[in-house]
């Protein structure tokens, strides 16, 4: 973890751009190095969880240095400006690059990657026209066979809150309780380590985020790549709404002291140079249109997107963790 900044809070540097970020991948440091040569702009980071930056920007108030915001999850930015913790983007070129979908209708926030919701599945043991939709998965034929991370995490809360958007909250709540009936163990550990549980047979279907795949099939062990290689890769819902998506994302803080250096990473983490890098190194889809998706996720194919809009996952946060709470999902 970097350290927390200490010096100039408050005050514009003219030659930094400070960001409090909850992405923690060799590839974003990489491109803030290649921002710093190309635009003499020093990039100070804080790495911390996304709520305890939350919350630490709502405890510096108008003396905070931080200039952006970057945090996993669409429902944690719309958290942020639901707290007024940030401020509009304006109506930049680099705002209008991304889909609507993807971005705040009050124009706070922007997405800067995808990751979709799959199913991770046995190869050994699943036949892949047994998969089709989420819905499917309270199906008896999946007893002790489900793997899924705690409802503490903010994949799953994202993503039954679309669940919530789609089918209703009573309905949501029926999904939920028969996931937990079909579990092979109790909810734990992370993406990865549902990936590795497929495939040492703890359970035969996991609930994961696409880039944990790409990156076990793509490890530098052999070890590694090797489990991953047991492991395919379904998306479901393809003939409704589609697979559930979730983005990371940006936006400018509220008391930014250095907006103008903010907007201008900010430019350049949606450029053709930082999209193809966090697609190719990260294993992550592009938030714009043109630009080439790594050789693993081609190999995994296109796939029916559900077209909610993001912002509606914060709306329905609350909704999410009631019902875990209701079910029992730990």
């Amino acid at each position: 973890m970097v350290p927390f900044l200490v010096a100039g809070c408050g005050t514009a540097d003219g030659d930094v751009v400070n960001v409090y970020s909850h992405r923690h991948y060799d590839t974003d440091q990489a491109l803030f190095d290649r921002f710093e040569e190309e635009t003499g702009v020093r990039v100070r980071v804080v790495s911390a969880p996304a709520d305890e930056l939350i919350a630490r920007l709502q405890r510096e108030g108008p003396a905070s240095p931080a200039d952006l915001l970057i945090t996993v999850d669409a429902g944690r930015l719309h958290r942020a400006r639901e707290l007024g913790l940030l401020q509009s983007i304006g109506e930049e070129p680099v705002y209008r690059t991304v889909p609507q979908r993807f971005r705040d209708p009050e124009g706070t926030w922007v997405a800067l990657t995808r990751r979709a919701r799959i199913l991770a599945y046995a190869i050994d043991r699943v036949d892949p026209t047994e998969l089709s939709t989420y819905e499917a998965l309270t199906d008896p034929k999946w007893e002790g066979r489900l793997l899924v991370r705690s409802s503490e995490n903010i994949y799953n809360v994202s993503h039954l809150a679309s669940i919530v958007a789609a089918l209703g909250e009573a309905e949501a709540e029926h999904w939920a309780a028969g996931v937990v009936q079909n579990l092979a163990r109790s909810p734990q550990g992370n993406d990865t380590d549902q990936i590795r549980d497929v495939a040492a047979g703890v359970g035969d279907v996991a609930l994961v985020n696409t880039y944990y795949v790409g990156r076990l099939l793509n490890a530098e062990d052999e070890a590694s790549r090797a489990l991953a290689s047991r492991v395919g890769v379904f998306f479901p819902n393809a003939d409704d709404r589609g697979a559930h998506v979730n983005i990371s994302g940006a936006g400018i803080t509220r008391h930014a002291p250095n907006r103008d250096n903010a907007l201008l990473l900010l430019e350049f983490l949606l450029g053709q140079e930082a999209q193809s890098a966090f697609a190719e190194a990260n294993f992550e889809y592009p938030v714009r249109d043109g630009v080439a998706w790594a050789p693993t996720l081609e190999g995994w194919g296109e796939f029916r997107e559900d077209a909610l809009p993001l912002y509606r996952l914060g709306e329905l946060n609350n909704a999410a963790v009631r019902i875990f709470d209701r079910v029992g999902w730990r």
